[in-house]
């Protein structure tokens, strides 16, 4: 159940969020103070964060993607309308 409930957190943090909590994770694991089940927990968080970053990096390049294609196509047809 609490990865359900990490799911659910995952998709209410936007990727500033992610980063930002991820990057406390690692600074969390690199001072080396956390017991081997609180590394492997975060280790386990992490990656999901990593994944949920990865997500919105590959939605976000998709949609400059769209409005890139979208952008030539009107530049084209504007184009063949001048001439």
């Amino acid at each position: 159940m609490t990865t359900s409930r990490s799911n659910q957190k995952k998709e209410t943090l936007n990727f500033e969020q992610s980063l930002t909590e991820l990057n406390q994770l690692v600074d969390n694991m690199e001072q080396g103070g956390l017991s081997l089940e609180e590394s492997l927990k975060s280790f386990e968080k992490g990656i999901g964060l990593i994944r949920h970053c990865q997500e919105a990096l590959q939605r976000a390049e998709q949609t400059v993607k769209v409005l890139t294609e979208q952008q030539t196509l009107e530049s084209y047809q504007q184009n063949d309308k001048d001439e």
